[in-house]
Order: structure tokens, then sequence, then C-alpha cells
């Protein structure tokens, strides 16, 4: 008997810090991948985009996967179904990334840029929500088909289940 293999989405953007529009952007991105029947893969803490994204799959019927950076669960979100306790501090920026089969980038910040350009490295497709026109210019000069862009979370969903062959 052969497991069910889920296909597990990141979102990541800025935690403390981040815009109302990336928030509303990460809420819409939770709930379109949970819709999808994809699992939420995000950085696990009760802050930001990771926070929001988390939200929206939780109250979506989703399920959610947090990659925290400490030695326990202190901090993390209510929303997180599934915390993964690390402690590897920012280290565990790579866990999101390689744990995720694609990953989207809502807003942009130094955490966020770090995760765009491991998961180009690891050869994962990326997409870019809110990221700044500098910001995407720059990691589409690297990462070249890897690396698109999206205008709205529909899109960025839509965008995502075509490069890995699985519609939402």
């Amino acid at each position: 008997m052969s497991a069910v293999s889920r296909i597990l989405v990141g979102v990541v953007g800025p935690g403390g810090g981040a815009r109302a529009t990336d928030l509303a952007a990460a809420y819409e991105l939770g709930r379109l991948i949970a819709r999808a029947g994809w699992v939420l893969v995000t950085g696990g803490r009760a802050a930001g985009v990771m926070e929001a994204a988390s939200r929206g799959a939780h109250e979506a019927g989703g399920l959610t996967v947090g990659i925290l950076p400490g030695e326990d669960a202190a901090g993390a979100s209510a929303f997180v179904h599934l915390p993964v306790v690390t402690g590897i501090g920012q280290a565990r920026n790579n866990v999101n990334v390689l744990t995720a089969r694609a990953l989207v980038a809502c807003g942009m910040g130094a955490g966020t840029a770090s995760e765009v350009a491991l998961a180009i490295k690891a050869g994962k497709p990326v997409v870019l929500l809110n990221a700044g026109a500098e910001a995407e210019a720059f990691f589409r000069s690297i990462g070249g088909p890897l690396v698109s862009v999206a205008d709205s979370p529909p899109a960025a969903v839509e965008n995502i289940g075509r490069q890995l062959g699985s519609a939402p």
C-alpha cells in the first residue's frame, strides 16, 4: 500500500513590518492553497505573512505546517497544525524551502530574499507577489524560468498549479 502524497506549497514574506497589502494577499493565498487540497508551509511564527497565510489556510479547512526557528514552539501561530521545531534559527529558511515543492513570496524583506534565493538554488519554482520591481528584476536575472511574477493570489496559485502539474 502506498501513502498518498500531498503537495506542500510554501508562502514566505515579511514577519514584523509586513504591509497590509501583503497580509491580505497572504491570507488569500492560504485560503486558496487549502482549497486546492495542498498543504501550506510557512515559517510558523505568529507574525506577518506567516500568521496571515496560516490563518487563511486554517479557516478554509486546510493543513498548515510551520517550520520554527527556536528550540520550542513558543511564538508559533495558533493556526499552525504541525509545528516543526528546528532550533537552528534563520537557517530554518532552507528547511522551509526544501520542504515545499514550490514557493510564493508575498512581499519582500531580507529573510524572504534569502528564501527566494535558496529556492532558486534548489531548483524550486518561485512566484513573486508584491515583491517590487527591483526584486522581480533581480530574481528573474538569477532564477530564469524558475521565477515568475503574479499580480494576485489567484494568479499565483494558478501559476503554481501549472508548474507542478496540479491544477487547483
